[in-house]
């Protein structure tokens, strides 16, 4: 770390981290909340308002790996302040006159600026942190991710109905502006490698090749072009192998992540759960609004519920993790989560609100202890000069479980809704959606406890 860097000026630049990981997932989960809004008033079909929600994600995950890997040549604070500053100016886009098609490149700009972000906070915090505190660093950055959406279906639901929706993009553009100053004035020099090596240019548009051939071909299947375009993606996987495997300076070492089983199994863990649970907050704010017939701001605030108990379980998981083998506490939680997800299958208008209070409660207790715990089992099994690129793999992996599993909600959205505005009389095919949806998160969540389970122990 930049040794001007005293403990004043980490705690700053630890609270940068925080302002600007609360705010990116604040605004991007307030969006759900104001898609009805925004669809009546764009006249967008169900596919758009799915894509509005999904193709950030798509952003995100392709400058993932690249951006962790820039961080530890370049510097993790300057490609951090980077990713702020741009999605604090992709977010003054909204002031511009919107069509369908605008929002949507704004919401893929707010994408690639993220991964900018979150290709960089772990890493900065585990740097910040000394090592018998890691867990309750990283504990602290989690809790302002979860806090973020806590915020956001609720500030989304309000902001909507009294300022309009595009209130809801504007509203965390001063403090991230907040966020950029903390860290330029309080931390001097920068986080870099000694061996920065050299950018793998090609392996960067190899693994920007496939994550957006799967991506598009996921979202269209069964259809024959995105059949063929799902190959395509798979051919690229193989190239992109072969590739990293043959570079001197490649983007992530695969040979390394194989036998850091720590790493690795962690990675797979949040990759299951983070993909059950990215579909929540569209497929509940629909369900709630239009199937429950409930406002934006009252959906907002059962909402809150949830990602409520991820902020307040989140850094005491971290703590605990420091103390006690990450594994049994992330295990835990994600066998919580999976419990949360069985007690909603079946859930319809009748659903009574003590179960899906009750199933929110479980998702978010297993969910903030599932992720400071397996980030920190993670990152304590790297050396400190390679801490942005493993940051950078555990948000590709969060992300890539995002993506993937929205793009199968917007594969459903395509077959059992269509081109049909969003409307309370569209509920049954609704309901078949959510069920699907359901079905898949325990899936996932299932797959995530045995990948915890079986991680091993952490490094010291």
């Amino acid at each position: 770390m930049p040794a001007s860097a005293d403990i004043s000026s980490r705690v700053l630049a630890l609270a940068s981290l925080c302002i600007a990981t609360f705010l990116i997932p604040q605004a991007m989960s307030a969006v759900n909340i104001a898609l009805p809004t925004i669809a009546q008033e764009l006249q967008a079909d169900a596919v758009a308002v799915s894509w509005l929600s999904t193709i950030n994600l798509w952003g995100s995950v392709v400058l993932m790996l690249p951006a962790g890997r820039l961080a530890d040549m370049l510097g993790r604070k300057a490609v951090y302040l980077t990713g702020t500053g741009c999605f604090a100016a992709a977010s003054l886009l909204v002031l511009l006159p919107q069509s369908v098609e605008s929002l949507l490149l704004i919401r893929l700009l707010q994408g690639l600026a993220s991964s900018l972000v979150f290709g960089t906070a772990m890493a900065m915090a585990s740097a910040l942190a000394q090592d018998n505190n890691r867990g309750m660093w990283l504990g602290f950055v989690s809790t302002s991710v979860y806090l973020g959406l806590t915020c956001g279906p609720l500030l989304g639901g309000w902001l909507t109905e009294t300022l309009g929706w595009r209130s809801v993009f504007l509203a965390p553009v001063p403090l991230l502006v907040l966020a950029i100053m903390l860290v330029m004035f309080t931390i001097r020099g920068d986080w870099k490698s000694a061996d920065k090596g050299r950018f793998d240019r090609l392996g960067a548009l190899l693994f920007a090749g496939w994550t957006s051939a799967f991506f598009f071909a996921l979202a269209g299947l069964p259809d024959w072009k995105h059949l063929l375009l799902l190959a395509f993606g798979v051919l690229l996987v193989w190239l992109f192998i072969r590739q990293q495997l043959a570079s001197t300076h490649p983007l992530v070492n695969l040979r390394a992540l194989k036998q850091n089983r720590v790493l690795n199994r962690s990675m797979l863990a949040g990759l299951f759960m983070y993909g059950a649970h990215a579909p929540l907050l569209l497929l509940f704010s629909l369900y709630m609004q239009l199937i429950q017939g409930l406002s934006p701001a009252l959906s907002g605030q059962l909402i809150l519920l949830q990602a409520l108990m991820m902020a307040c379980f989140a850094p005491l998981a971290g703590r605990l993790s420091d103390r006690f083998e990450p594994r049994l506490i992330a295990t835990t939680g994600c066998a919580l989560f999976s419990s949360g997800y069985l007690l909603l299958l079946g859930i319809d208008s009748d659903t009574s609100m003590a179960r899906l209070l009750t199933a929110l409660l479980l998702l978010g207790i297993g969910f903030g202890l599932f992720s400071s715990p397996n980030n920190n089992a993670a990152l304590s099994a790297v050396s400190k000069d390679r801490l942005s690129i493993a940051t950078a793999l555990l948000s590709l992996a969060r992300t890539l479980g995002n993506m993937f599993s929205m793009a199968i909600v917007v594969l459903l959205f395509n077959h059992l809704l269509g081109g049909t505005e969003l409307t309370p009389e569209q509920a049954p095919a609704l309901q078949q959606v959510l069920q699907l949806a359901l079905i898949i998160g325990l899936g996932y969540g299932l797959i995530a406890t045995w990948c915890s389970w079986t991680r091993g122990t952490s490094a010291p």
